[in-house]
């Protein structure tokens, strides 16, 4: 069985972490690994992690039996006949041994990496393929990864004698127990390195800027993730490589708003055009269009573009574009202009206040309903 992660560290806090920030912390990161919004392979997993984190540290009275006794349950296993041989595990992790059963030397897949890229609105439309430069940590090509001088090859400690763990014998009121520490001598790689390799200087790893091609799915939204499959931080020891996550950022547009699928424009509209009607033209994502506008169109109303949209990253077909019209009152009208639309308002039976003292605004009557008149 995988051993557990520190609660702490899953939600990326410090033990001294009030309760609002385990909250800020589990909003965070559950949104960021729900399986209906991540679709990496490990996201289900990771969220599990996370709500079992936050299930603990929430809890006062968990929080501080975790903080005491870490992932073990005090009061499990001491029922009667119980072999106190079998409790080597549990003291382990009482007195800082974290089970340490597994071996020092066995391979070690590599860290994973996230690696945030901004693209423009319309990449994110239609796609494109990218370069994009991450430092990471490799296996050292001049000693493969053993971290000993060419020639030479790490040898057993001679304290643990190449097992990574030191036992400590304690008697106590409940037996003899054993308590098994990661090796002061080796720091519990089980390896001690006379001649070590000038490159890595034996750690085994070294940092390297590595380029990596990027395709970039048509479709694809502002928070989207890329999950690139062994593109993370090199393994130790001939273990797997690790992934790399890319969180795509997409910059807002000048014209376009997006929502989903579908595309969002605002356009003005002359009072004559929105009255007698008239054919305009419209910008697209691809190309421009004509659109007819019906006599009588009211501002706000909006007209669809259909097939003009974004197209569907997981599914087929492409969005709409949705475009709405605003009419726009003109200024700086000539003399000619304004008797044109007085005449026109008197055809209507409507009247301005430049036509008539007498006219009762809208301001007198509200003061009139605050009389009660």
């Amino acid at each position: 069985m995988a051993e557990k992660r520190d609660y702490y560290e899953v939600l990326e806090l410090g033990k001294d972490a009030s309760t609002d920030d385990i909250k800020k912390a589990y909003r965070k990161l559950a949104r960021q690994y729900h399986p209906d919004v991540n679709k990496a392979a490990d996201a289900e997993a990771k969220f599990k992690e996370v709500k079992e984190a936050y299930d603990v540290l929430s809890d006062d009275g968990k929080r501080a039996t975790y903080d005491r006794y870490g992932h073990v349950d005090p009061n499990a296993g001491m029922g009667g006949g119980a072999d106190f041989g079998g409790f080597g595990d549990i003291f382990d992790m009482f007195f800082g041994g974290g089970g340490g059963r597994r071996d020092p030397n066995a391979p070690q897949r590599g860290n994973d990496l996230q690696y945030t890229m901004t693209i423009e609105f319309k990449e994110a439309v239609f796609g494109k393929e990218s370069e994009i430069t991450i430092p990471r940590t490799e296996s050292c090509d001049t000693c493969f990864g053993t971290g000993a001088k060419p020639g030479t090859k790490p040898e057993n400690c001679s304290v643990c004698h190449g097992s990574g763990q030191q036992e400590v014998v304690q008697n106590t009121p409940f037996g003899r127990m054993v308590n098994r520490r990661a090796c002061s001598n080796c720091s519990g790689t089980g390896k001690i390195i006379r001649e070590k390799c000038g490159t890595c200087h034996g750690a085994g790893k070294v940092k390297k800027q590595r380029r990596i091609k990027v395709n970039i799915p048509a479709g694809v939204d502002d928070g989207a993730q890329i999950r690139m499959s062994g593109e993370g931080e090199g393994g130790l020891r001939g273990g797997q490589a690790g992934d790399l996550y890319i969180v795509l950022r997409v910059k807002s547009h000048d014209f376009f708003q997006r929502e989903g699928d579908d595309i969002y424009c605002e356009v003005p509209l002359t009072f004559v055009q929105a009255a007698l009607g008239d054919e305009i033209e419209i910008p697209t994502l691809t190309e421009k269009v004509k659109l007819k506008i019906p006599a009588g169109t009211q501002t706000g109303m909006y007209f669809r573009l259909k097939g003009k949209g974004v197209p569907k990253l997981r599914s087929y077909g492409t969005g709409d574009q949705h475009v709405k019209v605003t009419i726009v009152t003109p200024t700086n009208l000539t003399e000619d202009q304004k008797d044109l639309l007085r005449q026109f308002g008197e055809s209507n039976g409507q009247q301005t206040n430049e036509q008539s003292e007498h006219h009762e605004s809208i301001f007198d009557k509200m003061k009139k309903a605050f009389r009660g008149e």
